[in-house]
């Protein structure tokens, strides 16, 4: 008896003793070295994501997650090096856009018949979540967030500049009005009214297809037909130009240094996403920031039709990924879906019906202030040439206000790379 003990004893030992099944996890959004595990008070985006994988790995009994060292501008060049090498990620975060390219191609998995058994509830998302990581029939991912372009406010600026009424920012309605509220500012204060990264990743290109949007354009269309030099996108770029033409706006920030011009009280305004209201609110609290008044308001509507450009985060794996390695990945996408408010604290838009509506995510600092945003956002058609689409069109727009090439020129010379990319 006391020999059958010990070996229950010693079995029950090696159990406990027995590794932990490692999940690879690759992302971007930005380094954080001391993000802990206490998810309800990192701050930012990079710290508050690492916080979810950290606590991920520390509270999911026989899993720990790896966080893999990835860069946000090469991150999908990444992502496939490593599936051209045989060994792609375990669990990688991608864009909605992103899917026909990657689905299409076979490379992510259908995990549709995982997610009862992860303990993952498809009905608690919205629909535009559910849409967003659909793909001919099948589901080929968890949703995290759905974000968008908003128009970052330093009230103080605007306020000396008399664009300040009720506690809200007084927003153009018309390019005119863009133009015309643009001097306000630098009479008023010597500032530039609007910031961007127009010169490095491709936020400008964002601002044109909201602006082409919000005349009911697009650059291509369902049928694959380019549709980009016409008169809705020269009318796009021009309201952006006129602003660089006068002095008003300076084209040749990229994403770093625009945000730190806006942190500084150096412009009224700074187009950026969803994504750094919870940053921007913290910095805003510092004494030594030279902003001090913080608001985050909705894309306002120079044209015809409200639109802003939006897109959703989701979570996939490898269509290899099979036995072990698969039911504790599944885990880990259960434990960032459970943990959705805290996502959320970054500013983005939730994708589960029962966080939209509580308390907790209702509170959440700002969110009024963009509560329609959600209402205007728009995307073009899905292509599994998207990414490369974007590429030519960042390049093209670069072009005409960083090296003066003419705007029909560039129009016309992107919509027929375009028109090749969607023809293949």
């Amino acid at each position: 008896m006391k020999h059958v003990l010990l070996t229950a004893a010693a079995a029950a030992s090696f159990a406990s003793a027995a590794p932990a099944q490692e999940v690879t996890l690759a992302r971007f959004f930005g380094a954080c070295e001391d993000a802990g595990t206490d998810t309800t008070t990192s701050v930012g985006e990079p710290c508050i994501i690492q916080s979810i994988i950290n606590a991920a790995s520390a509270e999911i009994d026989g899993v720990t997650v790896n966080t893999l060292p990835t860069d946000w501008g090469n991150y999908y060049d990444q992502v496939k090096a490593a599936f051209a090498g045989g060994t792609p990620p375990d669990v990688f975060v991608m864009h909605r856009h992103r899917i026909p390219e990657f689905a299409g191609l076979g490379a992510l998995a259908e995990i549709s018949g995982d997610l009862e058994a992860a303990g993952i509830d498809p009905a608690d998302w919205s629909e535009n979540a559910l849409e967003a990581v659909s793909y001919e029939g099948g589901i080929y991912g968890v949703p995290m967030d759905f974000h968008a372009n908003l128009w970052h406010v330093n009230m103080d600026l605007m306020a000396e500049a008399g664009l300040v009424e009720n506690g809200e920012p007084i927003l153009p309605s018309s390019p005119e009005e863009l133009m015309e509220h643009a001097q306000m500012v630098k009479d008023a204060t010597g500032q530039d009214y609007l910031a961007a990264d127009f010169a490095q990743f491709p936020i400008g290109v964002r601002l044109v297809l909201a602006l082409m949007w919000q005349q009911d354009s697009n650059i291509f269309s369902e049928d694959g037909t380019a549709t980009i030099n016409t008169e809705a996108g020269a009318n796009a770029v021009t309201a952006i130009t006129q602003l660089f033409d006068a002095g008003l706006a300076n084209p040749q920030l990229n994403y770093a240094d625009s945000q730190q011009a806006f942190l500084n009280g150096e412009a009224a305004v700074l187009v950026n996403g969803t994504w750094v209201v919870d940053f921007y609110a913290a910095e805003a609290a510092k004494e030594e920031v030279g902003l001090d008044n913080y608001y985050a308001a909705d894309f306002p509507t120079l044209f015809d039709t409200g639109a802003t450009w939006a897109d959703s985060h989701m979570w996939a794996l490898p269509s290899t990924i099979d036995g072990e390695t698969r039911a504790a990945a599944m885990k880990v996408l259960a434990f960032i879906n459970d943990h959705n408010i805290d996502w959320a604290r970054t500013g983005h838009m939730a994708v589960r019906n029962s966080v939209v509506e509580s308390d907790a995510y209702q509170s959440l600092p700002h969110r009024d202030e963009y509560a329609e945003t959600a209402a205007i956002a728009k995307d073009t058609p899905p292509s599994e040439r998207y990414g490369a689409i974007q590429d030519v069109l960042n390049r093209e727009l670069q072009a005409i206000w960083l090296t003066g090439k003419p705007v029909e020129a560039a129009l016309s010379d992107a919509e027929l790379e375009v028109q090749d990319l969607l023809d293949r």
